[in-house]
């Protein structure tokens, strides 16, 4: 029988309400099946809701299942950062200073420094650059002369981006996304800001939508791989500001460091809706 479970909706990567990119988050979703939990997530009409429940490994402090309008993901990072910063605000108590979130991709570390969350960017399933086919189409499919991009890469880390390093970021707000060329891919496109902005970069994300092509005002995951890529391409320094959602009318900030061997990406959280579901 379905019965009213604790929830929250926050909007991420932003401390101004409505221009970030929003997760739902059922803070308990003990007894919930997968069948249950997608025909909810699908009809919060989100990017992304999530459930949390106990872990199964000792060193986890909470479980995460993650689900799309129409399928379930191993990882996402905007839902990550949105349901620790949840879980803490319902009074979940950390085992440690890293808060530990067990999901389909194993262990994610997540740390607080003042009012940002990051999470520790997951390593790369595929790398390399893209082959002269796979860059042809992209950059017909955003309006691109050929030497308007810079350098490309895949950023696979899960979802499969494909990733194009444009000379500025007028270049990245001028793209002219061509749905059907585009159709079926993850692709992000990335442009450095002129002197004396406010971040150091510009970011584009274009993704398959329940119908079609859709843009993503905010993403973790495409800015984790891009900050791997560009960080040990010399092309960025070891910590930075991106901005994103900007042709949406958003005001998306990504926070990434480089701290030894990690990249962290994080963000500011509000939570704009708190109270119950009924599942």
């Amino acid at each position: 029988m379905p019965r009213p479970r604790p929830f929250q909706q926050v909007d991420v990567f932003t401390d101004q309400p409505f221009l970030g990119n929003p997760v739902a988050v059922v803070l308990d979703g003990a007894g919930l099946d997968t069948a249950e939990m997608a025909a909810f997530s699908s009809w919060t009409n989100l990017s992304e809701a999530t459930y949390v429940g106990q872990p199964t490994r000792p060193e986890a402090d909470y479980s995460l299942r993650i689900f799309s309008a129409d399928h379930e993901l191993p990882f996402a990072g905007h839902p990550t950062l949105g349901s620790c910063h949840a879980w803490l605000a319902a009074g979940g108590q950390p085992r440690a200073d890293v808060i530990v979130q067990e999901c389909g991709a194993g262990l994610v570390r997540i740390r607080r420094e003042d009012s940002i969350l990051s999470f520790a960017a997951p390593a790369r399933r595929r790398t390399g650059p893209l082959d002269d086919v796979d860059l042809d189409l992209l950059t017909r499919a955003l309006g691109l002369q050929p030497d308007e991009v810079v350098a490309h890469q895949w950023c696979d880390n899960g979802p499969p981006w494909q990733a194009l390093y444009l000379r500025s970021a007028d270049a990245v707000l001028g793209l002219r996304p061509d749905a059907q060329l585009l159709d079926g891919l993850f692709v992000g496109a990335v442009g450095p800001q002129s002197p004396g902005a406010d971040t150091d970069v510009e970011v584009r994300a274009f993704a398959p939508g329940t119908v079609g092509v859709f843009e993503d005002p905010v993403t973790g995951s495409l800015n984790a791989a891009l900050a791997q890529w560009l960080i040990e391409a010399g092309l960025l320094p070891n910590r930075y500001t991106a901005a994103q959602g900007t042709a949406l009318g958003r005001i998306g900030r990504v926070h990434v460091e480089r701290l030894g061997e990690d990249i962290w990406i994080g963000g500011r959280c509000t939570t704009l809706i708190e109270g119950t579901a009924t599942i």
